[in-house]
């Protein structure tokens, strides 16, 4: 069987959260090793830690995304450190900046200090960063310029992001995550920039439980039918409603379109992301790898 690793996700987010045994079961029954989960802020962290300690194969993040900013309290960044202190196989995330519609209210230069503090707090403990970056990889380049390069890695989720500027973020220690977002672009651009990311610096992931595939049959895809949707739907896939959530066992399609756009065959892109997955992630202290070496 092809092993993946899903290098993004959010199997804590509380439209699924209470799925997530199943999810995690069935995805696991396809293939998929690890998931990266992600928390978005001090409300969610102790939903990844718990998830983590229970199931060897979630590798937790924690770190506080641009949306979620203005609910941080004064001690946000003591919490993180202490939590990243007392997690050894965490990694930071997801973090970024955002100048898309969901984050108009949210002032950008208030975003920008807060990634600053965790891109520093990541550097310092050498560990990975998960970030987020919506319409504004201009800034993005410029504020990983200042404060890298970063020789534990940084995860460019959802990578959108121009062929052009491949080369450069590569050099700052970036890895190019790609979820089903990619098959909303053109798909020559998206060709193009696949093409132009070093193979081992290509990762897949599902963004789960948003970032549904694009497919042309929809019986293919794993659905999610979810319960609280407070957290709300990504503008960008309104294909997804209330009741509908992608599923992880996805990572399955965006493997199938990444690999025709690179013109490879699948279980070649499975093992390189696979192993690019598992390097990133295998820092000292990592679940990654002791199990990797178990």
């Amino acid at each position: 069987m092809i092993k993946l690793f899903d290098s993004h996700c959010h199997l804590q987010d509380t439209r699924i959260l209470n799925l997530a045994p199943k999810l995690i079961k069935e995805t696991i029954d396809t293939g998929v090793m690890y998931f990266s989960v992600n928390g978005v802020s001090e409300k969610d962290w102790h939903l990844v830690k718990e998830m983590s300690d229970e199931y060897p194969s979630v590798v937790p993040n924690f770190g506080l995304h641009p949306w979620f900013i203005s609910d941080r309290t004064p001690n946000w960044i003591n919490k993180l450190k202490e939590l990243l202190a007392s997690t050894p196989s965490a990694a930071v995330g997801e973090i970024g900046i955002d100048k898309g519609s969901k984050a108009k209210q949210i002032d950008f230069n208030d975003q920008v200090e807060v990634f600053r503090q965790q891109l520093q707090l990541a550097k310092q403990l050498n560990k990975p960063a998960s970030v987020h970056c919506v319409r504004a990889f201009g800034d993005l380049l410029d504020i990983l310029n200042s404060e890298g390069p970063f020789p534990s890695g940084i995860v460019l989720h959802s990578y959108l992001g121009s062929a052009e500027m491949v080369p450069e973020l590569s050099r700052l220690g970036a890895y190019f995550s790609f979820s089903g977002f990619l098959m909303s672009m053109k798909e020559s651009k998206a060709k193009k920039m696949l093409k132009a990311v070093p193979h081992d610096r290509i990762l897949l992931e599902t963004d789960a439980p948003d970032a549904q595939p694009k497919v042309d049959s929809q019986d293919s895809l794993f659905y999610v039918k979810g319960g609280d949707s407070s957290l709300g739907v990504d503008e960008n896939n309104p294909s997804i409603s209330d009741e509908n959530f992608n599923h992880p066992a996805n990572i399955r399609h965006v493997l199938t379109f990444v690999s025709n756009l690179l013109e490879m065959e699948e279980k070649e892109v499975a093992q390189l992301s696979y192993e690019n997955a598992v390097r990133l992630f295998s820092y000292e202290g990592s679940k990654v790898v002791q199990q990797e070496n178990a």
